[in-house]
């Protein structure tokens, strides 16, 4: 059971992909859907197709340029926004995330999604579940042009919204992206335990890891 102290606690950060959607979508777009549909679209076997994508992924993972869909219709001269519409059925909400945002938000607490994630992947999840009503800002690291993991996000992110990193709550499944908010001194910090329905947990190392949103909720 994860106490948290809610007195403490103005602004809460909330990832997206992993945190409050379930990371399935995602990881069979990357891992299955795209080199499937790279190998008919350039006419070589699925085979060759990792053989081509593994070190190009392995190479920009952690990048901004990793979450952007131009760089990777560009690199792999394919149209990845399409691509990504055709498995669209998949995009999920986390088991009671939507409880815990509105709890959260009826709290009074500033409520912020900060993501990775690339304007057209959030706008195409956000079609088909419906979170902005529960978040003051929306923001994309690609607005500031740095990823989550670097410091340069955490100081144009302070420039922009003013929070107090001392009073603030972030949830995020990515451990390097948790590492980098404790380094700027977000003072309370939870990892996701199972990111990926499909998927058996992750080991969340020094995080308190979050298992059901529910169990925040104590003391809110």
């Amino acid at each position: 059971m994860t106490v948290l102290p809610w007195r403490d606690i103005d602004t809460v950060l909330l990832d997206m992909d992993g945190t409050l959607l379930d990371l399935h979508y995602d990881n069979h777009f990357w891992m299955e859907h795209l080199p499937q549909r790279y190998a008919e679209l350039h006419d070589i076997s699925r085979a060759m197709a990792d053989l081509e994508l593994t070190p190009l992924f392995e190479r920009n993972a952690g990048q901004l340029k990793w979450y952007c869909l131009d760089f990777w219709s560009r690199e792999l001269k394919i149209p990845v926004r399409e691509l990504k519409l055709e498995t669209a059925h998949l995009i999920a909400l986390r088991s009671d995330a939507d409880t815990f945002l509105a709890a959260i938000k009826q709290a009074g607490k500033r409520v912020i999604m900060i993501t990775n994630a690339h304007r057209d992947s959030l706008s195409l999840k956000l079609e088909r579940i419906e979170l902005a009503p529960y978040f003051e800002r929306l923001i994309s690291s690609h607005d500031y042009g740095f990823p989550k993991e670097s410091p340069a996000f955490w100081d144009a992110l302070q420039a922009d919204i003013d929070f107090d990193p001392s009073r603030s709550l972030f949830i995020d499944d990515t451990l390097p992206i948790l590492r980098s908010a404790r380094d700027f001194g977000v003072a309370h910090l939870l990892a996701v335990k199972q990111p990926d329905s499909k998927k058996g947990p992750k080991d969340t190392e020094e995080f308190t890891a979050l298992g059901d949103y529910r169990e925040l909720l104590e003391g809110l």
